[in-house]
């Protein structure tokens, strides 16, 4: 439907690649399934040789064309499926018509571009990593203005003032001419003005927002009124760290969700072991351990308060579930934190079937860096947490912050920069 009054031609050779993962349990089985059920029922509405006219207007064709000649292009190879691909739209240029050969193979694409066949990405959105929401920006006001915002803790804004501005975006309050003057808030759609960050005073189990972006993120995570957040940074800007945090206050602290549930997908960077010995929970350990790490050092920070002495009694008392999103299809959860770390790993489709699975008063938070894609077939836009952020960042319940500035230690701040 993406591609409007167009003709789409599917090469044969297509149906019969999809044909062999119709059975996988992954996303590509998923898909796989989804494509036939879908070319199914535009089958009874007429011959997809001749074409089945879709809904914009445009026509759909799965066929074999005619092979062109390929006896002077040297160096392809007709055996290979993907060059039959190519030798398809080869001959549908060859008879007249303006093609377009749209694959996210790279390979394939750089293939096409010298057999003079026009090639493009398919893309779910056309913006680039650098144009991706960053979820706050710097508004400039009179001094009275800020001065207003700070005794009154709103500042009513006209729709003409800030254009673009989305619902709960963060905003830099600056100064006019006085950049040493500033103050943070958050725009509120539902009372057309901005509203102050909260700040707790005690911190957070330790943890004290030490940058901007980590006190636009802290505001998100203990906003009860907000449901989905969504934090991407590199590493060591803190977003699991912060998550874990907040969730454990939420639900701990001021008992607004029944327990936090922290996820992450099962995607290996680099060689992956193999199989794992031992029960469930210990195939897990080696996948889980980051959530660990950082639950370790919060908690370090309680036992210095002598306040706890071990996170295993959250789990054993059912306040705090560690598990993998392999089996969540299907769940409902209500009134939980959710956190899903490496969420750039997911497609969009993984992403919307966790988002689905939230129950009355959940809380879902996604992490991710979308430069560290550990999905073979994701990239830095097309991942799931990218898509989420552009198609949901207008929604009143859902807010996003960008985490720039590394925080874990100054070698780990040099390593993301040079490396």
């Amino acid at each position: 439907m993406k591609f409007g009054k167009n003709k789409v031609f599917i090469p044969l050779i297509v149906v019969e690649e999809l044909d062999r993962f119709k059975k996988d349990q992954s996303e590509n089985g998923r898909n796989a399934r989804e494509f036939a059920r879908t070319i199914d029922k535009l089958r009874k509405a007429g011959s997809l040789t001749k074409g089945v006219q879709l809904e914009n207007e445009g026509m759909l064709f799965i066929c074999a064309v005619p092979q062109p000649d390929m006896s002077k292009v040297k160096g392809i190879d007709l055996n290979l499926n993907d060059n039959v691909i190519l030798a398809n739209a080869l001959s549908l240029q060859q008879s007249g018509d303006k093609v377009i050969l749209i694959t996210k193979d790279i390979n394939l694409r750089i293939k096409a571009d010298a057999l003079n066949v026009e090639s493009e990405d398919y893309e779910t959105t056309h913006v680039t990593l650098d144009e991706l929401y960053s979820g706050h920006r710097v508004y400039e006001t009179t001094a009275e203005r800020v001065s207003t915002f700070e005794k009154d803790r709103f500042l009513s804004l006209e729709a003409s003032e800030i254009p673009g501005l989305v619902s709960n975006e963060y905003l830099i309050i600056n100064e006019k001419g006085n950049p040493g003057r500033r103050a943070l808030g958050r725009y509120h759609q539902g009372k057309k003005g901005i509203v102050p960050l909260i700040k707790p005073r005690e911190g957070v189990w330790g943890i004290y927002p030490k940058n901007l972006e980590q006190q636009f993120a802290m505001d998100a995570l203990l906003n009860h009124e907000i449901n989905l957040v969504s934090m991407v940074g590199k590493a060591g800007t803190g977003k699991t760290l912060l998550a874990i945090a907040a969730g454990l206050e939420a639900t701990i602290g001021k008992q607004q969700y029944s327990r936090v549930l922290v996820s992450r997908p099962i995607i290996p960077m680099g060689r992956d072991l193999g199989f794992l010995p031992g029960d469930v929970n210990e195939k897990l350990g080696p996948w889980m351990q980051p959530i660990f790490d950082n639950i370790d050092f919060l908690f370090g920070n309680q036992r210095a308060k002598n306040e706890m002495t071990t996170w295993d009694e959250l789990i054993n008392q059912g306040l705090l579930h560690v598990e993998p999103l392999t089996y969540i299809r299907g769940r409902s959860l209500p009134s939980q934190y959710m956190i899903v770390d490496e969420a750039q790993n997911l497609s969009p489709h993984e992403i919307k079937t966790i988002i689905t699975r939230a129950g009355e008063g959940t809380k879902i938070v996604l992490t991710g860096d979308c430069e560290q894609i550990d999905n073979p077939y994701l990239d830095s836009i097309n991942n799931g947490l990218a898509y989420c952020i552009e198609r949901l960042k207008n929604e009143d319940i859902v807010a996003h912050t960008t985490l720039k500035v590394g925080e874990r230690s100054p070698l780990s701040e040099i390593a993301s920069k040079l490396l």
